[in-house]
Order: structure tokens, then C-alpha cells, then sequence
């Protein structure tokens, strides 16, 4: 049976990963990639990337999802999807939120997978030692999920 979430369940699952796909419109048209991301429990979800079509394209729309799943079989799922808007952080709050973002993973690697990782490249690809990152959080104005459990 297929049934919904709760907003605390949402909250949770959003909260207890770090990988989820991203959801955004260019041109007209959806794409959807993967992120590493961090949710601060609240209302933020916090990222970084580098110049490129994903920027590009989530300051010409800002309106962005994220979804996230933990998928055990076919019968044993569940699954959130967080509506938001991207904005672009500088200075010393893209510091905060990327402290943030960098201490938030490795607690949760440490917790789910036994892993002490000590520096943001263990855990992610996207690192660029000639450009700086575009730090940003996309700021969760709706919540819903999923769960399907025979």
C-alpha cells in the first residue's frame, strides 16, 4: 500500500541523506541531475557547485526540487520531494553555510556508514582548485512524500 508522509517523516528522510536529484527548468525544458546536498532540519537545503548549466539555468528560474528516496525492493520505499527557491550565498555566509554543509555530511557518513571523512573532496567529485565554488541554499517553501510498505 502506497501512503503519505507526514511533514516530521518529510523532515527526516530529507534530513537523514546527503544525495538526492535536483530539479530544475532551462529553456523550457526539466532537468534533473544528482547533488550531494545538506538539509539543516529547518527549511534550508544547502549545495555547491561551479559555473555552468546548472547555475546558468537556477538564476534564470529559481523555483528548483529535490527529491530524495530510500529504496529497499520494490515493496519497501519511501520517497520526499522538496519544492524551493535557489538563492546564491558569498562572502562569510557562503563560508557558514559550506561549514555547515562540509560538517553536516561527515556527521552523517559517520553516523549511517561508519565513515570518518576528514576533507569535502571524500565525499564529492565537483572539487575545482581554480575556480571558486557557487555556494547556495535552496530555501524549502513546500514538502511532501511517500511511502510504500506491503
Amino acid at each position: 500500500m502506497i501512503t503519505n508522509l507526514n511533514e516530521k517523516e518529510c523532515v527526516h528522510l530529507l534530513a537523514d541523506n546527503y544525495i538526492g536529484q535536483l530539479a530544475y527548468i532551462y529553456k523550457g525544458r526539466p532537468f534533473i541531475v544528482p547533488i550531494t546536498y545538506y538539509f539543516d532540519k529547518k527549511s534550508s537545503i544547502v549545495g555547491y557547485s561551479y559555473e555552468g548549466h546548472k547555475t546558468r539555468a537556477m538564476r534564470e528560474n529559481n523555483k528548483v526540487s529535490l527529491q530524495v528516496s530510500e529504496i529497499k525492493n520494490v515493496d519497501h520505499w519511501n520517497s520526499v520531494l522538496a519544492h524551493g527557491v535557489y538563492e546564491e550565498v558569498s562572502g562569510s555566509e557562503a563560508k557558514k553555510y559550506l561549514h555547515e554543509f562540509t560538517s553536516g555530511i561527515r556527521d552523517l557518513t559517520s553516523r549511517k556508514e561508519n565513515r570518518n571523512l576528514r576533507s569535502i573532496s571524500e565525499f564529492s567529485s565537483k572539487i575545482d582548485t581554480n575556480n571558486l565554488p557557487v555556494i547556495f541554499k535552496i530555501t524549502v517553501d513546500e514538502i511532501t512524500g511517500k511511502r510504500r510498505i506491503v
